[in-house]
């Protein structure tokens, strides 16, 4: 029976709101284009970059699922501002320069005025350059990479945690371990890797933990075992993933065929917090450690019955990424509901000054647009992941040491 986490009271009905767009062939969009978008048919365009394809799949996957079933409810309960929301879904292919072609795409054809996206780090980078010379507002759902709120952008707000608050999780959870004392991080050589370990490095400071050795790899890379074989040689306590989904399950699997093993196998969410982590991995998923945004046992008021919809839909249950997404929309609605028109200027306003409940936690965004959300580690055990930290959000206790391959 998992544990309730906090005691936060929020009516999701009443303060979820979204947003959507229109704009301009040019930064300096005139409001005669702003009306465009949402002329003629009664609904309001919402301009989203995601991926559908590519390395990213399976979270944009996610994404759409989250974002479908609040366009639903928020449809179903009469839209935002008398018009119905349309959803212009952009599929960056899992590639920045893709992303960045989308968001000149959703500007200056679709002339959306708000932008929610992407998925992964990289394309979010990508994505918030484009944003700020379009001047258009991007909420950003998902994407960690500290570095992406620190552009100096006044249109970027980010609803969930960064790679520094994850590390940071990560290294409170096992300092005071005594066969915890070493580390090596495996990241992906993308803007979320790269993010993830310098994260992780400046976590480390002051710990009592020591780095021994640090990997990247690249996604498209299928054989990871030379360089496990490298981390397997240092024997560190600790391994830190920064990976996506299938090169999570691949790095688990290959880490088994050739026994490495660690006392502690923990990652910065992402693949290794996809829901179906755990169907593709299998028993090499047991007992690894992520660090995440949200689970189905957040008492948020909302996320019990978020949880059950979409296992209803698709007969399984969330990850963090489904929420994201579901939350973000609901922002984009509050967002344009206090703009009180489809003005991406006054939506950009709105947004600096938004605070809410959701089902993913409150909302409200700092001078660079960030927003200050709690962090949890989840362990997979016997199949599914339970929350393990901090201790007033757990759903179980911690199984840990990891045991010896050959001993499980």
């Amino acid at each position: 029976m998992r544990k309730k986490w906090g005691t936060l009271a929020i009516v999701l009905s009443v303060v979820f709101v979204t947003a959507l767009s229109g704009c301009g062939s040019s930064a300096s969009q005139s409001k005669d284009d702003a009306t465009k978008a949402d002329s003629g048919d009664g609904t309001i365009k919402l301009g989203i970059i995601t991926s559908l394809t590519g390395s990213g799949a399976e979270f944009g996957k996610d994404h759409e699922r989250g974002y479908n079933l609040a366009l639903d409810e928020i449809n179903q309960a009469g839209g935002v501002l008398g018009k119905k929301i349309e959803l212009k879904i952009l599929d960056d292919k899992s590639s920045p320069e893709e992303a960045a072609k989308d968001v000149d795409q959703l500007v200056t054809q679709d002339k959306v005025q708000l932008l929610l996206g992407a998925y992964s780090s990289g394309s979010t980078l990508a994505v918030v350059k484009k944003a700020t010379e379009y001047k258009t507002p991007l909420i950003v759902p998902t994407a960690v990479a500290a570095n992406i709120t620190e552009t100096g952008s006044k249109y970027v707000f980010r609803i969930c945690a960064t790679s520094d608050s994850y590390a940071t999780a990560v290294v409170n959870f096992l300092k005071d371990r005594p066969d915890a004392k070493t580390m090596a991080i495996i990241y992906e050589d993308g803007n979320f890797g790269t993010s993830s370990a310098e994260s992780m490095k400046l976590a480390l400071k002051d710990s009592g933990i020591k780095l021994i050795d640090e990997e990247s790899y690249s996604v498209k890379n299928v054989d990871y075992k030379p360089m496990l074989q490298r981390v397997k040689a240092k024997n560190p306590d600790i391994l830190y993933f920064a990976s996506y989904s299938l090169d999570a399950t691949a790095l688990m699997k290959q880490a088994h065929e050739i026994d490495l093993n660690a006392n502690y196998f923990t990652a910065a969410g992402t693949g290794f917090s996809v829901a179906t982590f755990t169907k593709d991995t299998g028993m090499e998923a047991e007992y690894t450690l992520a660090a995440g945004q949200w689970d189905p046992s957040a008492t948020w008021n909302g996320s019990k019955e978020f949880d059950e919809k979409i296992f209803k839909l698709y007969n399984e249950h969330p990850s963090y990424h489904y929420m994201e997404a579901y939350a973000a929309l609901y922002v984009a609605k509050a967002a344009l509901e206090q703009a009180g028109e489809y003005n991406k200027d006054k939506i950009r306003d709105s947004l600096s000054k938004l605070q809410m409940d959701t089902a993913f936690g409150p909302i409200k965004f700092d001078e660079k647009g960030q927003n200050n959300h709690p962090v949890i580690i989840t362990q997979v055990q016997n199949g599914k992941f339970e929350t393990v930290y901090p201790k007033e959000a757990a759903s179980a206790e911690a199984k840990l040491p990891t045991p010896p391959w050959e001993k499980r």
